[in-house]
C-alpha cells in the first residue's frame, strides 16, 4: 500500500457494524425547508447531500445512514442533513443543487450522476458561498474537497482477480471488458487500472463501455459478445461492478454455458456474496463506505465551520477543472469466497443469515459459513 493510502486508511469495523443500527429517519427529503443560514456556524448547520441513483444498493443501505451518523457525532445532534437521489438523471441532479442553494444549506456533499453536468452546479453553490465536496466520484467546477476511493488501484485489483482465476490458461481464449459508464470519471480510472494489470497477459475479444452502469445494458453487451465471439471462446469476463457482473452471469446462462468463466465485479452487493459464495462469480471488490463516508461528514462540518481541512485530507487530486483539491483515498480489498469472513462478515456488512438463505445453505456450509 503506497504512503497516501496508509494515511488515509481507517479502522471500518465498527463503523461498517453501525450500518444496521444507523437510523435513516433524520434525513429531510429536499422539499422540506432547512433553516436559514449565514454567519459563523457551530455545529448547528445544514448538510445538503445529492447522491446519484438507488439502483445500486450501497448509496441508500450504506452511504446515506453513515453519513448521517458522523454527520450527528460530529455536531453532536445539532447537525441536518437535506437528502435527495438524482436517479440517475443529471438534469434532475442540476436541479437539486438549485434546490438546496435556493434554501441556503451550509454545505454540499455530491456524488455526481454526470461529472461534467454537474460543473455549473458547482459554481453557482460556489458563488452562493456554499462549499462543495465531491464524494465518490470527482465531480468538475470548483468543488472544495474530495473523497473516493483509490479508483485505479480497484480496476487492478480486479485485473489482478481475473489473472488468478484464469492461472496459465489466460492466453487460450478471449475476455470481454465490461466498463462502467463514460459519464462516470471512476470508470475510466477503473479501466485505466484493469488494463494496467490485463493488457499483454491476455486477448481481449471485445470490450465495452456500459451506459448508465445498467445490468440490462450490460447483458446486452455480452450477448453481442457472445454472438461475435463464440461461445467457446469466452473465457472470462471483466465486469466494473456487481450489478452489471449479473447481467453478464444471465446472458452466460441464457447462452449454455454449462460451466461459467470468472466474473469480477465490485462494490461487495449482497447479490454478487451469495454469487460467488455459490461459485458463479468469482470476485467482487469490498470498498470499506464507513472510511468514505467519514472522510466526506468531516471535509463537510469543517468547511462549514470554515475549518481548514489540513488534517482531515492528507492528499490532493487535480480534476479537469481545479488543480490541488484535498482529498482522502481509502484503500480496498478483493472479496472471493475465501475472505468473506473477514470482511463484509467481520466488518457486520452482512450477517451470516442475510448470506445463507436457504438457496445457498449447502454453498455456505461447504466454506464454513454457519
Amino acid at each position: 500500500m503506497n504512503a497516501h493510502l496508509r494515511r488515509a486508511a481507517v479502522t471500518t469495523a465498527a463503523a461498517a457494524a453501525a450500518v444496521v443500527l444507523a437510523a435513516c429517519g433524520s434525513a429531510k427529503e429536499s422539499g422540506d425547508k432547512p433553516k436559514e443560514s449565514g454567519g459563523a456556524k457551530g455545529d448547528d448547520l445544514t448538510v445538503g447531500l445529492l447522491l446519484p441513483e438507488n439502483q445500486t444498493a450501497r448509496y441508500e443501505k450504506f452511504d446515506k445512514p453513515l453519513i448521517e451518523k458522523k454527520i450527528s457525532e460530529l455536531t453532536d445532534g445539532k447537525g441536518e442533513i437535506v437528502y435527495a437521489n438524482a436517479k440517475q438523471d443529471a438534469t434532475l441532479q442540476t436541479q437539486q443543487v438549485d434546490t438546496m442553494i435556493t434554501n441556503k444549506v451550509d454545505v454540499l456533499i455530491v456524488d455526481a450522476v454526470d461529472s461534467k453536468a454537474i460543473a455549473g452546479g458547482v459554481k453557482k453553490a460556489k458563488d452562493a458561498g456554499i462549499p462543495v465536496v465531491a464524494f465518490d466520484r470527482l465531480a468538475e467546477g470548483p468543488i472544495d474537497a474530495y473523497t473516493s476511493f483509490d479508483n485505479e488501484e480497484v480496476g487492478r485489483v480486479q485485473g489482478k482477480a481475473l489473472l488468478t482465476a484464469l492461472g496459465p490458461k489466460a492466453k487460450d481464449g478471449q475476455i470481454v471488458m465490461m466498463n462502467g459508464s463514460v459519464t462516470d470519471p471512476n470508470a475510466a480510472l477503473f479501466k485505466k487500472g484493469a488494463h494496467s494489470e490485463l493488457d499483454g497477459k491476455v486477448n481481449i475479444g471485445k470490450e465495452y463501455d456500459t451506459k448508465e452502469w445498467k445490468p440490462e445494458n450490460a447483458n446486452a453487451n455480452m450477448e453481442a459478445a457472445i454472438s461475435a465471439l463464440g461461445k467457446g471462446r469466452i473465457i472470462g469476463v471483466y465486469s466494473a461492478n456487481d450489478g452489471m457482473a449479473g447481467g453478464i452471469i444471465t446472458a452466460l446462462k441464457a447462452a449454455g454455458f454449462t460451466k461459467l468463466p470468472p466474473v469480477t465485479g465490485q462494490d461487495a452487493e449482497l447479490a454478487a456474496v451469495q454469487r460467488i459464495i455459490a461459485g458463479e462469480q468469482f470476485a467482487s471488490v469490498y470498498k470499506p463506505y464507513a472510511g468514505e463516508a467519514d472522510a466526506a461528514a468531516e471535509m463537510a462540518v469543517a468547511l462549514a465551520q470554515g475549518r481548514k481541512l489540513g488534517g482531515i485530507a492528507q492528499d490532493t487530486v487535480d480534476s479537469p477543472t481545479t488543480k490541488g483539491v484535498p482529498s482522502v483515498l481509502v484503500p480496498v480489498v478483493s472479496l472471493t469466497k475465501d475472505n468473506i469472513k473477514d470482511t463484509v462478515l467481520k466488518d457486520g456488512i452482512y450477517t451470516v443469515a442475510e448470506i445463507c438463505t436457504p438457496k445457498y445453505k449447502a454453498a455456505c456450509d461447504k466454506l464454513g459459513l454457519r
